[in-house]
């Protein structure tokens, strides 16, 4: 099991919306997600737009998850939808810009 986080940044004007649409996520994204390999999936968002993203991967290779992800189509309608609520994103998806912090330690 591999454990990835990665943070992005969320625009100041968007994070109520960002967390409203949160709340009611697609259930095919949701299943998108699931049959790719994103498990424990976690997004947790600090009051100036600072997001943490945490998941699981069993096969531990995230680089494969993105691929699976990006493949489907409700993960293009979902980057679309949300690519202007994120700062910074230098012409990438939000998902494209999803970049692996190193762990360096873990208490089991």
């Amino acid at each position: 099991m591999r454990r990835v986080c990665f943070l992005l940044k969320v625009r100041q004007d968007r994070i109520t919306e960002y967390r409203e649409r949160h709340a009611t996520v697609w259930p095919d994204m949701l299943r998108a997600l699931s049959e790719c390999g994103w498990h424990n999936y976690s997004l947790f968002l600090r009051d100036d737009g600072l997001l943490v993203g945490y998941l699981e991967l069993k096969d531990g290779d995230f680089a494969a998850a993105q691929a699976a992800m990006a493949a489907t189509e409700v993960n293009a309608r979902w980057q679309k939808d949300m690519a202007p609520f994120f700062e910074s994103l230098d012409g990438d998806r939000p998902d494209e810009a999803m970049k692996p912090l190193t762990e360096v330690f873990h208490l089991a």
